[in-house]
């Protein structure tokens, strides 16, 4: 369903996303013994005939689970073993340094991208991905013999690459694609740490380096990311929730470096927290008053949620902002109407509460409200609701999904899900035009199970046929500046067809 928020429709679609890929999260084993500036497995007992690798695979199946640093690729340790090369960390901080050099002015944020992501990939062909330091005492310092050995690995980060200071690492770092960072976290613990902790995140932030990844559930627990200039489709960890919030309504959003999912639990309202920094999930922020089927949206690092229900099922006019760098909530006045199942949006630079239900009656809204973010002040705007098209007219009000309505370069698109046109919004007279339509085999249910979303310049659409038996999803992309709707083909995944959530995460 649009704008992160999920009907739960039980038995009527499929519920599986099949992962494409398998993912392990791998460290650097402590029985590693260090030669003459390389690495080599401990053969251990003398009398052990167990092959080398299968030994591995078990220090590997050994690892604390909980500490998941980044995601990388799964290695075959039998079927890579001939691929196998004793590199130390000083030989391959080298190599960065050889590739980093290339960062010239004359080259565009791509084509670096392409270096770095050159030099990871021939790494990985030769050595084992894991991280220097287990899972109990990986703030442990260094021994001096390590240090020696591991071209300036330090738990402190104060050395990324050899003859650069700090700043002009983190510089080429931060022009890297994201997709690279788990190849990059897994070279040394000095790599981890900068991408652990933010920092690198912060510095893209600062200096306006943004990659868009896609999150979507066709699953009520499971998470699919898809980066679309990798191309690469990617499985999140398993939410551990109970099965209260699994069977009840969600909202889902993307602020800064985090996913977040609202749901209800038995007796109160629960926000997990998927983190990109240590991908995994915890639960336990709360609002300071808790809601669910709100309009939100977010905008770098803040978002803003507004109206909804309560505990009570009450409809709301309030509103908070939340922080996800301090994972702080701020109190914000009042809207002029209380609304549920609303949108919102972010446009030149005011956020945007659209639609909805309220008033006395739980009437349809037509008219949405501007938030100021300097003035702190709330008007309400008329007729910015994209409305229902005349076949939807005699359904109650709750059956229909909340405005299908997404920002790129400050221009307000929606989806009209019964005609299957796509809504453009005239800022000047304030009315939706059509400009042309959706792609064909993005069937929904009354807009429930499709998501349209901004993906950086480009509008997405992401749903699937209802036929029966055609079990995959679609990613349709269109870019609204080369003119009037030309839906592509993105992606296609196997896949249940039903969008229970999605957000856009930028960073």
């Amino acid at each position: 369903m649009l704008e992160g928020r999920s009907c739960v429709v039980p038995g009527l679609f499929s519920s599986s996303c099949l992962a494409e890929n398998n993912w392990s999260y791998m460290k650097y084993m402590p029985d590693l013994e260090i030669k003459n500036g390389k690495r080599l497995l401990d053969s251990g007992n003398d009398d052990d005939d167990e092959p080398q690798s299968r030994k591995v695979n078990r220090r590997l199946d050994s690892c604390y689970p909980g500490e998941m640093d980044s995601v990388v690729p799964e290695i075959d340790l039998d079927d890579r073993r001939k691929d196998f090369e004793q590199v130390n960390d000083c030989e391959i901080v080298e190599k960065v340094v050889s590739f980093s050099v290339q960062f010239s002015a004359e080259q565009s944020q791509s084509e670096q991208s392409m270096l770095l992501s050159k030099f990871v990939d021939e790494h990985q062909k030769k050595q084992l991905q894991v991280y220097d330091g287990d899972s109990t005492n990986s703030n442990d310092e260094p021994s001096d013999e390590q240090k020696e050995h591991h071209g300036g690995d330090s738990s402190d980060s104060s050395s990324l690459l050899p003859r650069m200071n700090r700043d002009s690492s983190i510089t080429c770092l931060s022009r890297c694609s994201r997709s690279d960072y788990g190849s990059l976290a897994s070279l040394n613990r000095s790599f981890r740490n900068i991408i652990r902790s933010g920092e690198l995140y912060a510095w893209r932030r600062l200096n306006d380096i943004i990659e868009h990844w896609i999150y979507f559930s066709c699953a009520l627990l499971e998470w699919e990311a898809y980066d679309p200039i990798r191309e690469r489709w990617m499985h999140l960890p398993r939410m551990a929730s109970n099965e209260c919030f699994m069977c009840s309504d969600k909202e889902s959003l993307a602020v800064g470096t985090e996913l977040l999912v609202f749901g209800r639990e038995l007796q109160s309202h629960v926000i997990y927290r998927y983190s990109l920094l240590t991908n995994s999930w915890e639960s336990g922020m709360r609002m300071n008053f808790p809601r669910c089927l709100f309009g939100s949206a977010s905008l770098g690092e803040i978002a803003i949620l507004a109206g909804g229900c309560d505990s009570d099922g009450h409809i709301l006019d309030s509103a908070e902002l939340y922080n996800s760098e301090n994972q702080t909530w701020e109190t914000l006045p009042s809207m002029n109407k209380p609304r549920k199942m609303c949108s919102g949006v972010f446009m030149d630079g005011k956020f945007y509460v659209i639609g909805g239900i309220g008033g006395r009656d739980s009437k349809l809204l037509t008219c949405g409200e501007e938030y100021n973010l300097q003035t702190r002040t709330w008007k309400e705007i008329p007729n910015m609701s994209p409305g229902r098209s005349a076949r939807g007219q005699e359904m109650p009000a709750t059956a229909e999904a909340p405005p299908l309505v997404a920002v790129v370069n400050n221009e307000l698109y929606a989806a009209d899900y019964a005609d299957m046109e796509v809504k453009k919004y005239d800022k000047g007279r304030k009315l939706w035009v059509t400009i042309g339509r959706l792609p064909e085999r993005a069937a929904s249910m009354n807009g429930w199970g499709l998501a349209f979303r901004a993906c950086g310049s480009r509008l997405i659409v992401i749903g699937g046929p209802r036929s029966h038996g055609e079990g995959f999803i679609e990613l349709n992309s269109w870019v609204p500046s080369e003119g009037p709707p030309q839906w592509n083909l993105l992606a296609r995944k196997q896949s249940g067809n039903f969008v229970y959530n999605c957000a856009v995460m930028g960073c």
